[in-house]
């Protein structure tokens, strides 16, 4: 099988072949992708030569040919000159798109111009084409009824596979036997997402360390390269996953049943990877909490992706932002890829936004990567306020699943309040839970949760002794939930939800509760 980025040259060979005379490649793996385009340019039957701006012009080897300046300009005019008489030719050139930009580069720009128009009508035993390597996809205006640009992929599972192998098979024999410590799968997922010189440092800086590959070790280093790249935020997932999130029965019991799509009885089956879930309900009811419990339950990296902090003020960037961190989810593979309050995010889409546009492209490109989209990564995407939400966001193919999340129910209050004090070390007998539980009626998760550090409060300024159930409840009355002070907007909420989304928790009539040792409930 082809890995994508052999595809993608074999696309090139074919353009070359067709007398494309400008192609913009799109790509910050320099090394990687220029041994491809070697590759396609031998078999279009092209001489394939380097430029940068620092050495002029090279062979493959990286031997100097002596064409003179290795100014732009010079180049060009080089260039265009080769093609009388001369052998077929693709000029790989690095640091060309600096200076088509702005009044310093239009010189430049137009010479590139005419020669994209010139090119293809030299004699094709001595034709000669451009290759334009950029790590931005803005072409400049000039050019771009000329050039043909191309988003160079990220290396897929069978490229990290050859970098592996290629990584053991430079080892010295006695440590080649003990190098895949987890097993040669384990080492390929961990590496997924890499660009494949990172993929490469990964794998060396394990073995370097351990004397194996450690896929643990691995992932922590992807963790830290993808940080840097500030389009996705890595979040460590929830410990104790779906178990740890109280209550909301029928959407835990769809994301059990999600889970087993991925095996490959599913696939083998015909059973395709499901897509995601989009989250609505009142805040603070454990949307957030699901999306960080369900890839611990899968198994799978937690990704968040922050629509707002890709924006920027420079035409353009908040679009290649978008697709860039795109393609990472895309190469990492099977993830949950979580996108938190996403109505406010593309508040602009819908509102007649200020901003140029580029919420309305931000939804567009998401949308049709959403559709679209190959890959295992499921979307959790959470949400607030119905009302601000795009309608073809809504639309059945875009997610598997709208949920609604109302408030606990009087049991999930229970298991709420039992897992916060649980969490801070208080396993107490409650003789008074009914009357907490009767006080906290239509209070939001998170102000269950709170009740308990609001009473260690109380009673670590009592002389250090320990909590009482009468501490929980007088922090409960002191609370006005949610529910109250915006009762109008919870009321709309839920009467959009009812008909509309499934509901996420399961309604039922709950029996009084007797005296309860938290520890068991």
């Amino acid at each position: 099988m082809m890995t994508l980025s052999q595809t993608m040259a074999a696309d090139i060979s074919a353009l070359l072949r067709a007398r494309n005379p400008l192609l913009w490649i799109v790509t910050r793996e320099e090394a990687r992708v220029e041994g491809y385009l070697v590759e396609a340019a031998a078999a279009a039957g092209y001489v394939p030569l380097m430029w940068d701006v620092a050495q002029g012009v090279t062979d493959i080897a990286g031997k100097s040919c002596d064409f003179g300046d290795p100014d732009p300009g010079s180049q060009l005019r080089y260039i265009e000159g080769r093609g009388y008489g001369r052998q077929r030719g693709v000029w790989i050139m690095r640091d060309l798109a600096p200076w088509l930009s702005g009044s310093i580069g239009i010189t430049t720009c137009r010479q590139l111009r005419n020669l994209a128009r010139k090119l293809p009508s030299l004699p094709r035993d001595s034709a000669q084409a451009i290759i334009v390597l950029s790590t931005s996809a803005e072409v400049p205006p000039e050019l771009q009824g000329h050039a043909t640009v191309i988003d160079w992929p990220m290396p897929d599972r069978e490229e990290i596979a050859s970098i592996l192998d290629a990584t053991i098979g430079s080892l010295p024999a006695e440590m080649k036997e003990a190098a895949l410590k987890d097993g040669r799968d384990s080492a390929i997922d961990a590496a997924l997402g890499l660009m494949g010189e990172e993929a490469a440092a990964c794998y060396a800086k394990s073995l370097v360390q351990s004397r194996c590959i450690d896929a643990r070790s691995v992932s922590q280093e992807k963790r830290r390269v993808i940080s840097r790249e500030r389009v996705l935020e890595w979040f460590e997932p929830l410990p104790g996953g779906l178990d740890s999130v109280g209550g909301l029965e029928n959407l835990k019991a769809w994301l059990v049943a999600r889970k087993a799509a991925y095996s490959p009885e599913a696939r083998d089956y015909g059973l395709p990877p499901p897509k995601g879930a989009l989250l609505v309900g009142i805040a603070g009811c454990g949307k957030s909490l699901t999306a960080k419990a369900v890839a611990t339950a899968w198994n799978v990296p937690l990704l968040r992706l922050d629509l707002g902090a890709l924006k920027s003020k420079f035409v353009g960037d908040s679009e290649g932002n978008l697709r860039r961190a795109l393609r990472v989810v895309e190469a990492i593979g099977r993830c949950v890829l979580w996108v938190d309050e996403i109505e406010k995010s593309l508040a602009g889409a819908t509102g007649g936004g200020a901003d140029g546009g580029v919420s309305m492209d931000q939804l567009g490109a998401l949308l049709s990567w959403m559709q679209e989209r190959p890959g295992e990564a499921f979307v959790l995407a959470t949400a607030n306020d119905v009302s601000a939400l795009p309608p073809e966001l809504l639309r059945k193919g875009r997610f598997d699943e709208v949920w609604f999340v109302d408030v606990p129910t009087r049991t999930e209050r229970a298991q709420i309040l039992v897992a916060s004090l649980n969490r801070f070390g208080r396993f107490l007998l409650f003789e008074g839970l009914n009357e907490i539980l009767d006080a906290t009626e239509g209070f939001t998760g998170v102000e269950v949760a709170e009740l308990v550090p609001t009473a260690l409060y109380s009673g670590f300024g009592d002389g250090q002794r320990e909590i009482t159930p009468n501490d929980l409840l007088l922090a409960a009355r002191d609370v006005v939930p949610l529910t109250k002070t915006a009762a109008a907007k919870v009321e709309a909420l839920r009467a959009w939800g009812l008909g509309r989304a499934r509901q996420a928790t399961k309604q039922e009539a709950v029996a009084a509760l007797s005296t309860v040792r938290a520890v068991d409930l």
